[in-house]
C-alpha cells in the first residue's frame, strides 16, 4: 500500500470520527431537560443544562422546556347554539411542565405533549362552550368568563391525565363574526351607548336636582333654626321681663301691705287710745270747754233747751255761776240736741 493510499484511509477515518464526534456531543439550554431515545425506546434518565454525549447514529434527544411557555392556538371555529360560525383568532395558554414529570408526560403523550394536551383540548373546550350559548352570550355577555372556563376545564383534565403539567392563564381575543352581524352589534353597541349616555345625563340631572333640594332643604333648616333662636331669645326675654314684673310688683305689694299694716296698726292704737281716752266725763269735760271758750253766751227762759244729756230721756239743767258782761246775766244753761249755742238775755236789775 503507497503512502498515498495511506493518507487517504486516514484522512478517511478522521472524517468519521469527527462526524461521530459531531453528532454524539449536543447542548442542551437552560430551562430545558433531554429526552433520550435510543432505537425508538425512551430513556428514564433525561439530562439537564450544559453539554452532553451520546451514541452517534443510536442515540437520539428532544429538549423539553420546563419553564414558562405560552403557546398559541390561532383561528379556532366555534358554532353557537343559534348555528352561527364564528372564529377566536388567537387563543393563548401560558403553561409550565415540572421537571419530575417530563419523563412521564413525554412517554404517554410524546414531548410534542402541548398538541394532544392543550391545543386539541382547547378546541374541544370551546367547542362545548359555544354550542350551549348563543352569539350575543358569546360575543358580548359572557365574553369575559370564556378564558376563565377554559383554564379551569384544562386544568381539571391535567390534574388527572398529566400530573405536573399546570396552566397558568388563558387569554382569548375576541371572535370573529359575519360582517353583516358584526353591523348589527356595532349598532346595537351604538344605541346602548346612546341609550348610556342619556341615562347618565338623567342621573346628573337627577343629581343636580337632588343637590338643589338639598341644598333648599338645609336652607330652610337653617332659617328654620336661626327663627326658632330668636323665639327662643324673645321668649327668655319676656320670661325674664314677667320675672321682673313680678319681683317689681312682689316688692309694691310688700311695701303696701307695709303700709297698710303701718296705718291700720296706727289707726287701731289711736282707736284703742281714743277709747281709752274719750271717756263720758272727759267728753263732758271738752263740751264745757267749748262752751266756755264762746264770747257771749245768752240765756233765758224761752229759749230751747241749750244742752241735752244724750244718755238720758229728760233734759239736765246745769246751773253755772253768772257771769255779768255789758249788763247781760249768765243765769241758766241748758244743752240742746243741735249743739248750738243759744242764750236768753235778760235785762239785770242792777244794770252798770
Amino acid at each position: 500500500m503507497t503512502m498515498a493510499h495511506v493518507g487517504a484511509v486516514v484522512a478517511a477515518i478522521a472524517g468519521v470520527m469527527a462526524i461521530m464526534l459531531h453528532s454524539s456531543i449536543h447542548k442542551i439550554e437552560e430551562g430545558h431537560l433531554a429526552v433520550y431515545y435510543r432505537g425508538g425506546a425512551l430513556l428514564t434518565t433525561p439530562n439537564g443544562p450544559g453539554y452532553h454525549i451520546m451514541l452517534p447514529f443510536i442515540t437520539t434527544y428532544r429538549s423539553v422546556q420546563t419553564t414558562l411557555q405560552t403557546d398559541e392556538i390561532k383561528n379556532v371555529p366555534c358554532g353557537t347554539s343559534g348555528g352561527v360560525m364564528i372564529y377566536f383568532d388567537r387563543i393563548e395558554v401560558v403553561n409550565m411542565l415540572v421537571p419530575s414529570a417530563v419523563v412521564d408526560i413525554v412517554r404517554n403523550y410524546t414531548a410534542d405533549y402541548d398538541k394532544t394536551l392543550i391545543f386539541n383540548k382547547i378546541h374541544h373546550e370551546l367547542n362545548q362552550f359555544c354550542s350551549v350559548h348563543t352569539l350575543q352570550e358569546v360575543y358580548i355577555e359572557l365574553f369575559d368568563i370564556i378564558d376563565e372556563n377554559l383554564k379551569t376545564a384544562l386544568q381539571k383534565d391535567l390534574n388527572s391525565m398529566a400530573p405536573g403539567l399546570t396552566i397558568q392563564a388563558v387569554r382569548v381575543t375576541k371572535p370573529k363574526i359575519p360582517e353583516a352581524i358584526r353591523r348589527n352589534f356595532e349598532l346595537m353597541e351604538a344605541e346602548k351607548t346612546r341609550l348610556l349616555i342619556t341615562a347618565q345625563t338623567q342621573k346628573v340631572v337627577e343629581k343636580e336636582a337632588e343637590t338643589e333640594r338639598k341644598k333648599a332643604i338645609i336652607e330652610a333648616e337653617k332659617t328654620a333654626q336661626v327663627a326658632e333662636i330668636h323665639f327662643k331669645q324673645r321668649v327668655m326675654e319676656k320670661e325674664t321681663e314677667k320675672k321682673i314684673s313680678e319681683i317689681e310688683d312682689a316688692a309694691f305689694m310688700a311695701r303696701e301691705k307695709a303700709k297698710a299694716d303701718a296705718e291700720f296698726y296706727t289707726a287701731a292704737k289711736f282707736a284703742e287710745a281714743n277709747r281709752l281716752k274719750l271717756t263720758p266725763e272727759y267728753l263732758e269735760l271738752m263740751k264745757y270747754q267749748a262752751i266756755a271758750a264762746n264770747s257771749k253766751i245768752y240765756f233765758g227762759q224761752d229759749i230751747p233747751n241749750m244742752f241735752v244729756d244724750n244718755s238720758a230721756s229728760f233734759q239736765k239743767h246745769i246751773t253755772f255761776p253768772c257771769l255779768i258782761r255789758s249788763g247781760f246775766e249768765y243765769e241758766t244753761l241748758i244743752s240742746c240736741s243741735c249743739f248750738k249755742l243759744c242764750c236768753v238775755k235778760r235785762e239785770s236789775t242792777n244794770s252798770v
